[in-house]
């Protein structure tokens, strides 16, 4: 089976694509990068895949029986170029797609929802066979934080009380590698979040725990996180997303009890102390 993650060179698929090599050939491998030089280092064929250059996708994808479409990174032009994707994967004649879409998508009240329920609907019209990976919240949006944390003594966010299940990019890319080579697995939609949750607040506590001094989490209207996000130097778009996603997390967009990420991939996901240790070195 010859497997192709799109997106190759992005934090998640760099992961995807490295967890791959550890369980299957490289050969069977084909990395899709925008840019091909960057995907040099990772040891696998590449081939260039520029989401906005539908026209050369087709010819990219030859020989590829499963396809991991991992969601662009401009919001606003995901629909589009994911439609181009599928498109492109009909033609070349790919069996299954794997997509990565949001946590509980179709009832979500973040911003971000919309181009995954759409891109969702694509993959149901396409007739290629399909599995939906739901993607709950990456912790390293939080623990990137943590060393501007540390600096100003505060770590910031809006999310009031609310509870995040979040795992680490590696929980999710391990997911995707289990589905990718699982045929068994394929064919569903799966909500994925962390086992455990946690408030920022409990974040500035692991924090100030391992930091051996007092690191308190501190609580700002939403337009106040985004101008605080904007001149740490996060273009304004965003920041603004950002900020408005903590608000929603205050409400509970960022909660799921489900334990459908370990249970794919066999262990326990990755525990907030862990990942706090790993940003703050």
């Amino acid at each position: 089976m010859t497997i192709a993650v799109t997106g190759a060179t992005g934090q998640l698929g760099r992961l995807v694509v490295e967890t791959l090599k550890t369980k299957a050939a490289p050969e069977g491998l084909i990395a899709l990068a925008r840019n091909p030089d960057k995907a040099a280092d990772l040891g696998v064929p590449v081939r260039a895949f520029d989401y906005d250059a539908p026209e050369t996708l087709a010819a990219s994808l030859g020989g590829v029986e499963t396809l991991l479409l991992i969601s662009g990174s401009e919001v606003g032009r995901r629909v589009p170029q994911h439609a181009a994707v599928i498109e492109a994967a009909k033609e070349a004649g790919v069996k299954h797609i794997v997509y990565t879409s949001l946590l509980n998508a179709p009832n979500s009240t973040l911003g971000l929802a919309l181009e995954h329920v759409e891109t969702e609907k694509l993959l149901a019209a396409s007739g290629i066979g399909h599995t939906v990976l739901r993607n709950g919240w990456y912790t390293e949006n939080y623990t990137m934080g943590l060393p501007a944390a540390l600096e100003h003594n505060a770590l910031i966010g809006a999310a009031g009380d609310g509870r995040i299940s979040s795992a680490t990019r590696q929980d999710y890319a391990d997911a995707a590698a289990a589905v990718l080579l699982d045929t068994g697995l394929q064919g569903k939609t799966y909500e994925l979040s962390g086992d455990d949750s946690y408030t920022l607040t409990d974040l500035a506590a692991t924090l100030s725990a391992q930091a051996g001094r007092d690191i308190p989490y501190v609580d700002m209207p939403e337009p106040d996180y985004a101008a605080a996000l904007t001149s740490a130097g996060l273009p304004a778009e965003l920041a603004g997303l950002l900020a408005h996603c903590d608000v929603e997390a205050s409400k509970g967009a960022l909660f799921d009890d489900g334990t459908q990420l370990s249970t794919l991939i066999g262990r326990p996901t990755t525990p907030l102390a862990s990942a706090v240790a790993t940003a703050i070195g």
